[in-house]
């Protein structure tokens, strides 16, 4: 499979849109800050055996993410070329720079045990509020991936390869749930987006080598 570019791509695609949702869903179900205190520095310290699992789960779901966006705009080949590459590009630079902000989970837990949760909470802003860290990790780029995989899963749907739910479901899912408080109501709505790109992701598994590659451009022919 691995010599194989149409297979490997199109199992790759599938397989990762089935997983990657998935794992930050089961990410919020086992983060000690969805059920407890919902300051982490407190939450972690009560389970950081927890944290560190939600954690990795969350930084492998976003990093696969990025590359599930790839796939996702092989489908955009043929029609809403210039969306799907938009906003592909948005979903990969917004999930990357997320997963890499998740290197202060640690740093909270550790202050979290070290100080009291107000004086953990304020070096931790102070740490976050630098401007190399503002600009190169987080403005605007975390919410390239709010806003990129909507309009991605829209470009598929525009395509044709998905019905129109399946765009709606990611958007109510990730776009809707982003300013209600990180909790229990969370994992109701990321649930949304496992039923849709992973139903995406399986039709992907199921359509075949012959019906991906219809996807890459006819070769051009070459006058003699």
């Amino acid at each position: 499979m691995l010599n194989d570019q149409v297979t490997f791509r199109r199992i790759a695609a599938g397989v990762l849109l089935i997983v990657a949702p998935l794992l930050q869903a089961v990410a919020v179900v086992v983060d000690p800050g969805t059920w407890g205190d919902d300051r982490e520095a407190v939450s972690y310290g009560a389970n950081p055996a927890l944290a560190q699992i939600e954690s990795a789960l969350y930084h492998w779901s976003w990093m696969l993410m990025a590359v599930a966006a790839l796939g996702l705009a092989h489908l955009t080949r043929r029609r809403a070329t210039r969306l799907g590459h938009v906003a592909a590009g948005m979903t990969v630079i917004g999930y990357l720079s997320t997963s890499a902000l998740l290197m202060t989970d640690p740093v909270e837990w550790w202050l979290g045990q070290h100080h009291p949760p107000e004086e953990a909470q304020r070096i931790l802003d102070e740490m976050l509020n630098l401007p190399g860290v503002i600009i190169g990790f987080q403005m605007p780029w975390i919410f390239f991936a709010v806003l990129g995989l909507p309009l991605l899963t829209a470009a598929v749907w525009r395509a044709g390869f998905v019905g129109w739910w399946v765009p709606l479901l990611v958007f109510v899912g990730y776009d809707v749930s982003f300013p209600i408080p990180y909790g229990p109501l969370t994992v109701v709505f990321w649930i949304l987006p496992v039923v849709a790109l992973g139903w995406t992701g399986l039709k992907i598994l199921r359509m075949g080598d012959e019906a991906w590659a219809a996807y890459y451009p006819a070769p051009a022919l070459v006058s003699a």
